[in-house]
């Protein structure tokens, strides 16, 4: 059987900095306040006219440079986001166009948070069946253009960004070992965005009401995501004949640090081993764990056995973990 693994990653964030200072000018908050409930600092926010695709485009030329992969041998590209484009065509089409991929067939996932590695899932079983040789997954959004900025409780956790990766059955890089997904259907309406779809279609009275923005229950979400992060990734380790102490690294979806240290707490992981950009970069929905990996990957030298550990959980509920094996 063949075998999936990341051959190289890239990732972009915009220039421009949102830091906790601003928001304390923006609405009724402070530093203090942010940093110890969040562990952020800054965000970066995507310039005007930027939108989701330029960002999964310029993740995407690092990726597949650092890969060594020319633009007629990627053959599929997965791109996950919440903030596509448009609602139709897919922005894994328009991103399709922009990097002149003539062989790729495009579409987009839509797992909220967890859509890196739902996308990363998706390619590794393709991979293994023999359907595709090279597969773009991207992971991007513009999340400030869904965030209420005159909302405290919400404004100050999201930001813009995007990561990607080749995923290949040639070349040596990071093995796709095994994945574990779920979903919980019945939490939907404590993280989600109201109006803009078939059910709440956009009129005067959603837009008054604000109902095309971010709204979020914070206690019922952390609650949720610590258990399901934690459940997930124990099984996931034993899936892939693992112990917690042969995890080298952990990378987990980077929305909250409290969230992120009650997850490290529940594994035997040295604290230094557990990746953070949450303090730089906010919550970028799915991004966040591929930005993350490709960050990793710049600083560090793994070494060959070395394992990842990918957590993340979002709105849905969706949630997954999968192990990556350095070869």
């Amino acid at each position: 059987m063949k075998q999936a693994k990341i051959i190289g990653t890239g990732s972009y964030l915009p220039e421009k900095v949102l830091s906790n200072a601003d928001f304390e000018k923006m609405v009724d908050t402070t530093d203090e306040w942010i940093t110890s409930r969040t562990g952020m600092k800054e965000r970066r926010i995507a310039a005007e006219g930027e939108c989701t695709s330029h960002m999964g485009v310029k993740a995407s030329q690092k990726a597949m440079e650092d890969a060594g992969v020319t633009p007629d041998q990627i053959d599929l590209v997965l791109f996950s986001t919440l903030t596509p484009d448009y609602v139709f065509p897919s922005t894994a089409c328009i991103l399709q166009s922009e990097l002149k991929l003539p062989n790729a067939a495009a579409m987009d996932l839509q797992a909220a948070c967890t859509g890196f590695i739902y996308a990363l899932s998706v390619a590794k079983s393709y991979i293994e069946a023999g359907l595709y040789k090279n597969i773009l997954v991207v992971a991007g959004d513009k999340l400030s253009s869904i965030v209420d900025y005159e909302n405290r409780s919400t404004c100050v956790l999201f930001g813009d960004g995007a990561g990607a990766c080749v995923v290949s059955d040639q070349g040596k890089g990071l093995i796709l070992k095994d994945a574990v997904l779920g979903c919980d259907g019945d939490q939907t309406q404590i993280l989600l965005q109201p109006a803009g779809g078939s059910r709440n279609p956009a009129t005067r009275e959603t837009v008054d009401q604000r109902m095309h923005f971010i709204t979020m229950e914070g206690k019922e979400v952390f609650k949720h995501a610590v258990r399901r992060m934690e459940a997930s990734s124990r099984e996931c380790i034993e899936k892939a004949g693992l112990t917690e102490d042969q995890i080298s690294w952990l990378i987990p979806h980077q929305a909250n640090v409290r969230i992120i240290d009650a997850i490290a707490k529940r594994f035997h992981v040295d604290p230094e081993r557990v990746y953070m950009t949450v303090q730089k970069y906010g919550n970028t929905s799915s991004s966040t764990v591929a930005i993350a990996l490709d960050e990793l990957l710049g600083e560090k030298q793994l070494s060959k056995g070395e394992n990842i550990l990918l957590t993340a959980f979002g709105a849905g509920l969706t949630w997954g973990s999968m192990v990556l094996c350095h070869e």
